[in-house]
């Protein structure tokens, strides 16, 4: 993996490469829309980190805030009950465009993410994901808590949480 690399916050003026790393990596109704994207930049900065290199953006991750968790909730991805100063964090995408899937940057965008959310105090990180990423986030330290009651792109899911 090149580090020639910059993890930030989001910016508005992100929104359109945001989107399009989002319609390419996910299938369908998976992928979040344009609104929502911009909803998630504007309303939670700090739970939407961009990773770009000397050209461009290249993956993202992004979340909201909560005093209750419901993973199954799709209003919450509108951050329809989101509330920054909440202790839990729910993970909408983690993502890497396609043209630089499998080099490592998903790992260091998880892990700054992490990172950035233990310097902000808070206690859990939930998120759902398919079945083959199960793994991926176990070795990050994500407990997989069982199949998801979430029916999300019309995909089946999984959740897991990690305790910071």
């Amino acid at each position: 993996m090149n580090n020639e690399f910059t993890i930030r916050e989001a910016k508005t003026s992100d929104l359109d490469r945001c989107y399009e790393i989002e319609r390419a990596a996910y299938a369908g109704d998976e992928a979040a829309t344009k609104e929502k994207i911009l909803c998630r930049i504007q309303q939670y900065p700090q739970g939407f980190l961009v990773l770009e290199n000397d050209r461009e953006i290249i993956g993202f991750v992004n979340s909201g805030a909560t005093h209750h968790v419901q993973l199954s909730d799709e209003a919450f991805k509108e951050l329809v009950g989101h509330d920054a100063t909440g202790k839990h964090i729910v993970v909408m995408s983690v993502v890497v465009h396609p043209n630089y899937q499998g080099k490592g940057y998903a790992d260091t965008l998880l892990g700054a993410f992490i990172q950035k959310m233990k310097g902000i105090n808070k206690s859990n990180i939930y998120l759902i994901c398919q079945t083959e990423l199960i793994h991926f986030y176990a070795k990050h330290g994500f407990i997989h808590l069982g199949e998801s009651d979430s029916l999300h792109g019309g995909l089946s899911w999984h959740e897991m949480s990690l305790s910071l």
